[in-house]
């Protein structure tokens, strides 16, 4: 059984062809700026070079056709044709109070989704493209949503009642809700392992860093607060949106400016964040570049948002009492050793130290490392995230009747042999560039 998952974005489709048969990766890609001027999509089959390109590609269902082209084709894909796919998975950001887990879609759910949009307006548009296109080039088979909100469904009330007239919550479902739930999920349990505890043991501090960024404290292995709210808006400095700040600015604004509240809203989600600050950038690359080159908005842009991180860690330390391990993960959180330095800066009383030297060298996003000092009373962890793969397997059990809550339910990647030989192989290749990665893996990669 070849299982097709497809992640998408706001600016972005993740993706992932996976023979359960042989529990192998076949082929997983990315094509990222959609939207952008030019669009690229990189693509690894496995045993077989990357392949990159790039075009313009102005939305998701344009992403989504290229996609289907490249795994197909033969000199760099990894499939024949698309009929070997026997069922699709897709990542569906805000499930409400409806959809708490995952389910397989028909119309009505479809629907149903579709009018959560507004709660949220940079996700759950694009997660419903991709479950159409891939439906009308993939008629025949299943196709299933797992939800971003049903990790968070964990939370007690303290964390998700807003401190606003309560039947705002029963009569209009005004609440916390959290998202990047799939992330939190894989990297909570690989966290886990590779500290050799129950996931139902272990506190946790997981900050998923990207153009959408939010953190989670997880408690006895489970979603005890976050930061995103009723809406992917609320809490982190992100790349188009605000994050916190003081709501009585929305009206002032409106009143100064003439808004309405379709204008504001776009402005919050869309033209905030780090855009807002440097006025050109959404990537935290080109952020980056413009840090060590002295861009003084850059300077800026990444000093606020890795203060607010650092200010949530605290937070949620005080929240859980007892803290295991601080995890990084998704793009930024993978890859920018500045941004995880200037986050952690200040942390040490808290027993949160940093070894800068491993931090360094922890740039990959095939290996799960270990960059805490060795005096650190709290690890602190770099594990690229795969919700691909719990996609894979939510999908799998529900075709086959066997899923379940994660509380309840096994995933391979709890066990602490877990393998992943497509990003073992991967690795290998960065180790090479890189040798000196190897000597901060963690659960025995590059062996």
């Amino acid at each position: 059984m070849v299982i097709l998952t497809l992640n998408c974005g706001s600016s972005s489709v993740k993706y992932q062809i996976y023979d359960w048969d042989s529990k192998r990766t076949l082929g997983v890609g990315l094509v990222e700026r959609i939207g952008q001027e030019t669009s690229n999509i990189k693509h690894q089959s496995f045993g077989l070079q990357e392949y990159s390109a790039s075009k313009p590609c102005e939305n998701h269902t344009e992403a989504i056709v290229w996609i289907m082209k490249v795994f197909v084709d033969s000199d760099y894909g990894c499939l024949e044709n698309r009929s070997a796919i026997s069922a699709v998975g897709h990542r569906m950001v805000h499930g409400g109070e409806t959809f708490t887990k995952s389910l397989i879609i028909n119309e009505k759910i479809l629907a149903d989704m579709d009018a959560m949009s507004q709660l949220a307006p940079l996700h759950n548009p694009a997660n419903i493209t991709g479950i159409r296109a891939a439906q009308e080039l993939l008629p025949d088979v299943p196709h299933c949503a797992v939800m971003d909100t049903a990790w968070h469904q964990s939370m007690p009330a303290t964390s998700y009642i807003y401190a606003l007239p309560y039947n705002w919550y029963t009569e209009h479902h005004v609440r916390r809700y959290g998202f990047h739930g799939t992330s939190y999920l894989y990297t909570s349990k690989r966290a886990a392992a590779l500290l050799g505890k129950q996931a139902a043991e272990t506190n946790l501090i997981i900050a998923h860093i990207g153009n959408g960024s939010s953190i989670c404290a997880v408690k006895n292995g489970a979603s005890y607060d976050t930061s995103m709210g009723m809406t992917p808006l609320e809490g982190l400095m992100m790349g188009t949106r605000s994050g916190d700040f003081d709501p009585a600015i929305v009206t002032y604004m409106m009143n100064r400016q003439g808004l309405n509240s379709s204008e504001i809203n776009t402005i919050l989600n869309k033209k905030s964040g780090v855009l807002g600050i440097t006025e050109k950038f959404i990537d935290r690359r080109d952020v980056q570049s413009g840090v060590e080159s002295s861009d003084e908005r850059c300077i800026l842009a990444q000093d606020i948002e890795t203060y607010r991180i650092r200010k949530y860690i605290g937070a949620y330390y005080a929240a859980l009492g007892r803290l295991d391990a601080v995890v990084f993960t998704a793009g930024v959180g993978e890859m920018n050793s500045s941004y995880r330095q200037k986050t952690l800066q200040g942390l040490e009383a808290l027993g949160i130290k940093l070894d800068e030297g491993k931090n360094v060298l922890s740039r990959s996003k095939n290996a799960e490392t270990c960059i805490s000092a060795e005096d650190s009373s709290i690890k602190i962890l770099v594990i690229p995230t795969d919700e691909e793969l719990v996609i894979t397997e939510d999908t799998f059990a529900l075709i086959n009747g066997t899923y379940d809550v994660h509380t309840s339910f096994n995933y391979s990647f709890q066990s602490a042999d877990y393998r992943n030989a497509a990003r073992d192989a991967a690795l290998k290749d960065d180790i090479k560039k890189n040798p000196e990665l190897e000597r901060i893996l963690v659960n025995g990669q590059g062996h």
